[in-house]
């Protein structure tokens, strides 16, 4: 993979008159549309760490997703005025550093945008109904890929779609932001999948945007993999993507654990000062007359720290993560990548297996099966009947799907209403997930 094929301002739509303004670059636009998005917003009421929080504090993927942005938009402005020495033609592409900040940046705030209610438990949730009631439909009418994607249903999957796929044309993002946002660029079903290579462990697209995805791996040239289905390598900017993802994770949720009494500050600051090493300073610590300005500058730091590292790493081993011979974590292997696995460990054990969490959880794994058997019931028997629903209950409930998602079309087969009802119940919050679980189920009104 080449630089000059891999940073480009043109968008996956040929559709586009791009007309740029002197102020305000192609990858400005991308980040403008994410923020302005409808899905992006919805992220303000769904799960980071403790689902439905009681607590302004606690981060929301929306908050999340805005920390890990202006990290990643630090990495890339670093690595590209590097890069831009290194490879003086990239200035033909008509771009320059900051806008190389600016793809990441949007990639950053896109990453979880496909993320449904609840988490990652949401994703559990969502397939379930295709394991259970749905399942004989599904194994009867889907392809084997087809039916991976609805049993193993995947919120990086879900955001390519939102981004690139569903309406038209999704957001128009250029096709070097989408690279930079496809960590998993592969379809669910891969007969050689290489497991020790991280851009494999899940899959980056549904089988609905398999030939969006192909048609981006063709305008970025990325490698293409000896396989019958579609993958290829990543991005090498889905590598800074996930570095500022991985940092602000591992240290904000452990810091919102701290707020929340589920961590001790004496605990937090023995994980976190491994990172700076000598560079700690407990005298200044102790001296900061609050929490929030004793544990927010240690966060600042270590966050600091952890980005000059991955950034290092990145471009002491760019010729290896272009030929694709390095597929990690950038997290994995930088000097601090053993502190991170052991703030890691330490988080699944006291953090996210925490009581408090599992329990709300739980709540996810009742109501978010419910919903997609309430709406599929309801749209399969609009599909097997014209879009007329025979069952009183579901034509009640097509009626007001249609109203909730605004929309009139009759799916043609069993993937397509899958997909269409996976719309819905994933894009909500978890606040509405909830509130219409219960009106559904008559136990509120």
């Amino acid at each position: 993979m080449e630089w000059f094929n891999l940073i480009s301002p043109a968008r996956l739509s040929e559709s586009e008159t791009q007309s740029p303004a002197a102020y305000r670059s192609e990858f400005d636009r991308d980040v403008d549309r994410i923020i302005f998005s409808h899905p992006f917003r919805r992220l303000q009421d769904k799960t980071q760490v403790v689902p439905l929080p009681e607590h302004d504090f606690v981060h929301t993927r929306l908050t999340h997703s805005l920390e890990v942005s202006s990290v990643g938009r630090s990495l890339g402005k670093r690595v590209a005025a590097t890069l831009f020495q290194r490879y003086p033609e990239l200035e033909k592409t008509g771009t320059n550093p900051s806008d190389i900040g600016s793809a990441v940046a949007a990639a950053c705030l896109a990453h979880d945008i496909g993320n449904p209610p609840f988490g990652h438990s949401g994703e559990l949730a969502i397939s379930e109904i295709f394991k259970t009631g749905f399942a004989q439909l599904a194994e009867a009418e889907c392809t084997e890929a087809q039916l991976a994607d609805l049993r193993s249903f995947e919120g990086n999957a879900q955001g390519f779609r939102l981004l690139a796929g569903k309406g038209k044309d999704g957001l128009k993002l250029t096709v070097t932001t989408l690279g930079a946002f496809l960590k998993y660029p592969r379809e669910s079903v891969l007969s050689n999948r290489d497991t020790s290579k991280r851009s494999q462990k899940k899959y980056g697209f549904f089988q609905s945007e398999k030939q969006l995805a192909d048609t981006l791996a063709g305008k970025l040239q990325l490698k293409r993999h000896d396989s019958k289905e579609l993958c290829f390598s990543r991005h090498p900017l889905v590598y800074l993507t996930e570095a500022a993802d991985d940092i602000c994770y591992l240290i904000i949720d452990l810091e919102d654990a701290v707020r929340m009494h589920v961590v001790s500050e004496k605990e937090y600051v023995d994980l976190l000062a491994p990172i700076l090493g000598d560079s700690f300073q407990r005298e200044k610590y102790d001296e900061m007359a609050t929490l929030n300005d004793r544990i927010g500058l240690l966060r600042a730091m270590s966050i600091n720290k952890l980005a000059d590292e991955c950034a290092d790493f990145f471009l002491d081993n760019e010729a290896d993560i272009l030929s694709g011979k390095l597929d990690q974590s950038l997290s994995d292997l930088i000097p601090r990548a053993d502190v991170l696995r052991e703030i890691n460990g330490f988080s699944v054990k006291n953090i996210y297996n925490s009581q408090q969490v599992l329990e709300i959880q739980s709540a996810g794994f009742k109501v978010l099966p419910g919903l997609m058997e309430i709406f599929m019931s309801a749209a399969e028997d609009a599909r097997l009947n014209g879009g007329k629903p025979r069952n009183p209950a579901n034509k009640n409930n097509w009626d007001l799907f249609k109203t909730m998602t605004e929309t009139s079309a009759v799916p043609l087969d069993f993937y397509a209403t899958a997909v269409m009802v996976i719309d819905f119940v994933s894009g909500l919050t978890d606040r509405h997930a909830v509130r219409l679980y219960r009106k559904l189920n008559g136990l509120h009104y």
